[in-house]
């Protein structure tokens, strides 16, 4: 969850360009980038540690399909699905040049409802849900994203939808 906030923090500072003089964007692209990959690294842990875990007892079914285990099934469907959308959000990144720009947007705006799957399943089936500082660390995160959210789409609104933004796979031509 810490790496899926850090890279959608991230994604904000580069979409909304406000650091952009106190540092260069293509730096902030490259690590919401690494935080992305890094956050399917560890939601693929997390899924091989619960199927492995002898206490809790998930099966392939109970972490795959949403909805469907016997342990908290509504907390545990809401991760399966932010899961997925992780998945599909970072595949259609690597696939980007080979998309249409607003094919890769749509998908890439399912980060909001993302974070509040991933939030929801936290508070409500983690095992630290209880804990008052970790409520109040995700309160405080959310808020955090929601006003860049904010100022990112105030930002855009009266943007070219057309403009596409910096693409990191290609270098600049003044940097050849």
């Amino acid at each position: 969850w810490g790496l899926l906030v850090a890279s959608m923090g991230w994604g904000l500072l580069y979409a909304t360009r406000v650091m952009r003089r106190q540092v260069s964007l293509w730096w902030l692209l490259g690590v919401h980038r690494f935080l992305g990959v890094m956050a399917i690294v560890f939601t693929g842990v997390h899924v091989i540690a619960l199927v492995l875990d002898r206490f809790i007892d998930f099966s392939f079914a109970d972490v795959f399909i949403p909805f469907a285990s016997s342990r908290h099934p509504i907390a545990t469907g809401w991760g399966i699905i932010a899961m997925y959308l992780l998945l599909a959000i970072e595949v259609t990144s690597l696939l980007k040049a080979r998309l249409p720009y607003h094919w890769w947007r749509a998908v890439h705006l399912a980060s909001y409802p993302l974070f509040a799957l991933a939030t929801v399943h936290a508070l409500s089936a983690g095992t630290d849900s209880r804990a008052v500082l970790g409520d109040g660390l995700a309160i405080s995160i959310g808020a955090i994203s929601i006003a860049l959210a904010l100022i990112g789409l105030d930002r855009r609104a009266g943007a070219d939808p057309r403009r596409r933004p910096i693409d990191g796979l290609r270098i600049p031509k003044a940097t050849r």
